[in-house]
């Protein structure tokens, strides 16, 4: 690496005992920065004072990130920090801002930064930087948090004792993205700075064991039960397929798995519904998710890919009392936004606004036997006949399938189920994406509906 600003000498600003004798004595700061060839480096140093942030290190990491942008290059932050420098008092806060002020412009300039948080990873460093990267890869075992575990428990009277401060806490409660184990460390980062693949693991579909209706004619209700199939690939088992590469955005809602992906040779960004675990429906966190890559992609200028299968929001007064309408509505808000082209395709099932707002881009594609409807079949019967058993009836009646979809004009095409043939098809379909469509499609049947 080359390094950088190594001239850089800090004061004693308050005068603190001993502090001057132990800079003196420092082999150097607590932390490193320059040029590698692929991208900045920020390294924290724990072996200088605890890692901890002082004026030395505040300004280290800002003129980093401002000089990467300058360059056009990514910045890969490795953590190990214990805090502010309480020597240095207030100076030592101010630093936090400022580099947090420098994060925000390098994202301004549409570069992507990556921390790799090692233990410990506490105070400053994780309240600035650390938690403002677009990936956030932590090492298995680590210590992270905003206060450390001692300091909690001395001060709080509570012990943290596994519910909280560990690597693999954050990733569930989706401060993190990926928890790797040191050895993997450096290739995940490739991964995310697109040197290397890192495919996203097929798994075994469960077996439905029927035969698949919708294949032989039977009408809308047989297409609706093909595509609730057990299993018929959803969305998270399309992208397996599709991306040659993957590297997890993180969340808290399984339902929606988001990656920082490649299709062929392009850098993407997917978000994928995965309606094989909690029945499939996204809670607010999920909605959340999409909703932060959609602007990674958009910050990035990369295309966003949409695998969309989803019965409908998560309908629980817990979701209810998080805010799952306002999120459904901000993930709308977002997807009509967006100034990179955007792709959905539907699947599987699209139900409702749930699956609507996922699928809000310039080009929509339909597998030739997913369905999209306004309400499922069975909620319509309720509604409309007070009988759920008439839902069969009533699917014929809500223009859900592929084939009725694609002659109002609401989707863009249909494309086979065939994994392979739907995955060329997707990838064809990049080519080409009139960006700012998406609202054009929806005016345009709207325009034919009036009477």
């Amino acid at each position: 690496m080359e390094e950088w600003d190594l001239d850089l000498r800090s004061g004693d600003p308050l005068g603190a005992p001993g502090y001057a004798a132990r800079l003196d004595d420092l082999e150097h700061e607590s932390v490193r920065t320059g040029l590698t060839g692929s991208h900045v480096r920020i390294e924290g140093c724990f072996e200088a004072l605890g890692g901890s942030m002082g004026v030395v290190h505040g300004e280290r990491v800002v003129r980093a990130f401002d000089r990467a942008g300058r360059l056009r290059l990514p910045v890969v932050c490795i953590t190990r920090s214990g805090g502010a420098r309480m020597q240095e008092g207030m100076v030592s806060l101010l630093q936090l801002g400022r580099v947090a002020s420098a994060v925000r412009r390098h994202r301004e300039a549409g570069m992507l930064s990556v921390a790799v948080l090692r233990s410990p990873t506490t105070g400053g460093v994780f309240a600035s930087y650390a938690s403002l990267c677009d990936v956030r890869i932590v090492e298995t075992g680590a210590v992270i948090g905003f206060a450390g575990p001692r300091i909690v428990a001395e001060t709080t009277g509570v012990a943290v004792g596994g519910l909280s401060h560990t690597a693999e806490t954050a990733r569930a409660a989706g401060l993190v993205d990926i928890v790797v184990d040191g050895s993997d460390l450096d290739r995940v980062v490739d991964a995310a700075l697109g040197l290397v693949d890192t495919p996203l693991t097929a798994r075994r579909l469960p077996v439905d064991g029927g035969p698949m209706p919708g294949l032989s004619g039977t009408g809308a209700w047989g297409e609706v039960v093909a595509a609730r199939r057990r299993d018929r690939p959803t969305g998270r088992d399309v992208a397996a397929r599709l991306c040659r590469s993957w590297v997890d955005l993180g969340g808290q809602d399984p339902t929606v798995r988001t990656g920082l992906t490649r299709i062929g040779e392009r850098r993407v960004v997917v978000v994928a519904s995965d309606r094989h675990v909690a029945e499939g429906r996204p809670t607010p966190a999920g909605y959340r998710q999409a909703q932060r890559a959609i602007g990674l992609a958009g910050r990035l200028s990369l295309p966003l890919v949409s695998l969309v299968d989803t019965p409908g929001a998560d309908p629980s007064p817990m979701s209810e009392n998080d805010g799952i309408a306002g999120e459904i509505a901000a993930t709308f808000a977002a997807m009509d936004g967006a100034l990179v082209p955007t792709l959905g395709v539907c699947v599987g099932e699209g139900g409702s606004g749930g699956a609507l707002a996922l699928a809000w881009c310039d080009t929509l594609l339909i597998q030739q036997h997913a369905i999209f409807s306004v309400i499922a079949p069975e909620g319509a019967a309720v509604i409309l006949e007070r009988d759920v058993a008439r839902a069969p009836d009533v699917a014929e009646q809500l223009g859900l399938t592929s084939e009725r979809l694609a002659r109002l004009g609401i989707v863009d095409a249909v494309v086979p189920d065939d994994l392979d043939d739907a995955c060329a098809a997707i990838e064809a379909a990049l080519d080409d994406i009139p960006v700012g469509r998406r609202n054009q499609r929806p005016d345009a049947v709207s325009a034919a509906a009036l009477a």
